[in-house]
């Protein structure tokens, strides 16, 4: 009966200070960033169209929830939108705003809310 006892006093005071038992299968825990790169086969774009760009990402614990793409606008970090499924892709809007080429990359996120950004690609926009 005194084991008794001290087993739920234990149980309560560890349930009081936020503790306890942790009982589970597989990785409690996805510490580790996805991996993700972008390509394009276009080597130009003409302004005011359009560039069509495909990502691959990977994640060894948890898979990817998706992959959104962004637009380098002035140091501005413009989200287009995402893709939650493979293959990844997105048709970027290309302004016609006189600029001479433009920079995309892809942001992949984990099922545990990691992220990762790929390389920033830069194809030259013709007018």
């Amino acid at each position: 009966m005194k084991r008794l006892a001290a087993t739920a006093a234990i149980t309560l005071l560890l349930a009081g200070c936020g503790g306890g038992l942790y009982l589970g299968w597989g990785d409690c825990c996805d510490s580790g960033a996805p991996s993700v790169s972008i390509t394009t086969a276009q080597t130009s774009v003409a302004a005011g169209g359009s560039l069509h760009v495909v990502a691959a990402a990977a994640d060894n614990d948890s898979g990817i929830d998706e992959v959104a793409f962004y637009r380098v606008d002035g140091g501005i970090d413009t989200r287009l939108g995402s893709d939650g499924s493979a293959p990844y892709a997105w048709d970027v809007p290309v302004p016609a705003d006189g600029r001479s080429s433009v920079s995309v990359f892809a942001r992949a996120r984990d099922g545990a809310g990691n992220t990762a950004d790929s390389n920033r690609l830069t194809i030259a926009v013709t007018p």
